[in-house]
């Protein structure tokens, strides 16, 4: 399994770096890890080369989880450095697009393009839920409000068999980042080409936010899928991965 040493913690990511094929960076949401990209680093080959860490204090990473998203951005300048990252598409989805919009605000001469699943310019976290979290519990029901109604039962129960294994300390630092993120008023010195993607049945970033993203980014599109929530990557990985290929191969990354 591949790791790398990023200030003494080690970090676990998937996929691997070959010839010279596109490089993409995937970034998991609150409390996620690397196996909710595996769609798209295991569908978009062998046209690019995909990479998902878990981030610190996920899955099988080391360290503790942050609750800044620019602690998150700062490591992930750390894990580009350590393997030689550079002109290449950042992709994240929920907190990892959160963190993917703060990095190309402050390196995104590094970027070659934006993939945002399911994220916001700004991502308030409901009040119960961060009680919640901070108490040490999870709220019943979150996993059947994360995916659309078309998700199906094996989907919708692996899901549950992950979040069960997440610390609830690690969902409050994740969801204290959100809650503390807000870059709406500098979405347009954002000047790299950007691919937006959310499910028509996302409630927990919903529609409304890739439109607000759509309408302020210079350079932005957005993909509609029909019937996926939050988890799109996930709920509808052939169309994600089409519209990501589609996306690198106009940015002129094949």
């Amino acid at each position: 399994m591949p790791r790398v040493e990023i200030k003494g913690t080690s970090i676990f990511y998937t996929g691997e770096l070959a010839g010279d094929r596109p490089v993409l960076l995937f970034l998991h949401g609150a409390g996620g890890s690397h196996r909710h990209w595996l769609y798209q680093v295991t569908g978009l080959k062998p046209g690019a080369a995909a990479l998902a860490p878990d981030l610190p204090g996920h899955a099988l990473s080391g360290g503790e989880p942050a609750a800044e998203i620019a602690a998150y951005r700062e490591f992930l300048r750390a894990f580009c450095s350590a393997l030689g990252l550079e002109n290449f598409f950042l992709a994240g989805h929920s907190m990892g697009g959160a963190i993917a919009l703060d990095y190309a605000l402050h390196y995104g001469g590094s970027l070659r393009g934006l993939i945002l699943a399911g994220s916001g310019a700004r991502l308030r976290v409901a009040p119960p839920l961060l009680e919640a979290c901070r108490a040490g519990e999870m709220p019943p029901g979150l996993i059947e409000f994360a995916y659309g109604p078309a998700a199906s039962a094996d989907l919708l129960t692996k899901a549950r068999r992950e979040m069960e294994g997440v610390p609830p300390q690690t969902y409050y630092a994740d969801f204290t980042a959100c809650n503390s993120f807000d870059c709406m008023e500098q979405l347009e010195e954002v000047k790299l080409p950007v691919l937006l993607i959310c499910g028509e049945a996302d409630r927990l970033t919903p529609l409304k936010y890739s439109r607000f993203l759509a309408e302020k980014l210079p350079r932005a599109q957005l993909v509609e899928v029909k019937g996926a929530g939050h988890m799109v990557m996930l709920e509808a990985p052939r169309q994600v991965n089409r519209a990501i290929a589609s996306f690198v191969e106009k940015c002129g990354g094949s």
